[in-house]
């Protein structure tokens, strides 16, 4: 009901404006958002990777529908990938194909993708196009197959509340493709989606068995767990050993900001544990989106608002 409420209130315009201009919510969203600049996102960057943390970066922002915007966020990713390359920060990065100029324009988006790639390749980085609203989620499967015929250092991103994933994913394995297999955070209807946690629990279960299976590995499938579930983490554990797969051969993958302690005990014990870390301006939906996620990101949401 909590996540309903807050995705619902999310493109109200009197909510964004107050959430947006209060300064005691800025102090709380920096504690999701690595910051509003790539100048303010580097030093967190670091300090995860002096922590035996590698990262992927998101310059934060979506639903482009202007040829400019699209391009900005296509130049900012080409800046990021350089800068990444010539600090020799351990960081992949992350796009929403929204951003790009999807809702604009199919060539157009593709044509910012393979600069990005390239750019990408030359920096001998890798790029994961990350997932959004099920009314994207055919156009960017169908888009990252096209790719993955020319780019070896693309990935793409799977949500288990949807009830076509296990399909997808299906799709993807003959591909070797590099999947990050998540719950998914948006409002979706019961048509499509499972409505309960305890169903998409189950089915993520379902999701990483096939995605961790030595036919999979077989087939060159990299996996990549996103998740901060402890539960979903000590399945996923039990599945390596199980199916012999070694510590290099998948990782989890966590947000900024959330379950600190966790992240740096799975590192210590030998995994592979990346960091996805937004920054910019556009950090909005995303933040609404990870207090809709959890009761403990709201809760410190909370006590951060009414603090003097």
């Amino acid at each position: 009901m909590l996540r309903s409420v807050l995705l619902t209130l999310a493109p109200h315009e009197g909510v964004k404006r107050f959430l947006t201009e209060a300064v005691q919510v800025r102090r709380a969203v920096q504690r999701f958002v690595a910051g509003e600049t790539l100048a303010e996102a580097l030093p967190a960057v670091m300090a995860l990777n002096q922590q035996g943390l590698p990262a992927t970066m998101d310059h934060l922002g979506e639903s482009m529908v202007d040829l400019w915007g699209a391009r900005r966020a296509t130049e900012a990713y080409l800046e990021l990938l350089d800068v990444i390359f010539r600090k020799r920060i351990s960081s992949h990065i992350s796009v929403k194909l929204t951003q790009l100029g999807l809702d604009i324009d199919t060539e157009l988006c593709l044509e910012n993708m393979r600069q990005i790639l390239d750019e990408a390749a030359r920096c001998q980085n890798f790029v994961r196009i990350d997932m959004e609203g099920s009314r994207y989620t055919e156009r960017t499967l169908d888009l990252f197959h096209y790719l993955r015929r020319s780019y070896s250092n693309v990935g793409v991103v799977l949500q288990a509340y949807l009830y076509r994933t296990e399909v997808d994913l299906e799709r993807l394995i003959p591909l070797g493709a590099n999947i990050r297999l998540c719950k998914g955070a948006y409002q979706e209807s019961a048509e499509i989606a499972y409505p309960r946690k305890s169903d998409v629990d189950r089915n993520f279960f379902k999701l990483l068995e096939i995605l961790m299976s030595p036919r999979a590995q077989r087939a060159g499938v990299y996996a990549a767990i996103a998740t901060h579930d402890e539960k979903i983490i000590q399945r996923a554990r039990s599945m390596a050993n199980r199916m012999g797969r070694g510590l290099r051969n998948f990782e989890f993958q966590m947000l900024y900001g959330i379950r600190r302690d966790l992240q740096v005990r799975l590192a210590r014990a030998g995994y592979q544990v990346r960091i996805y870390v937004p920054y910019g301006g556009e950090w909005y939906p995303y933040f609404l989106r990870r207090l809709a996620e959890r009761p403990a990101n709201l809760a410190f949401f909370l006590k951060n608002l009414f603090r003097g």
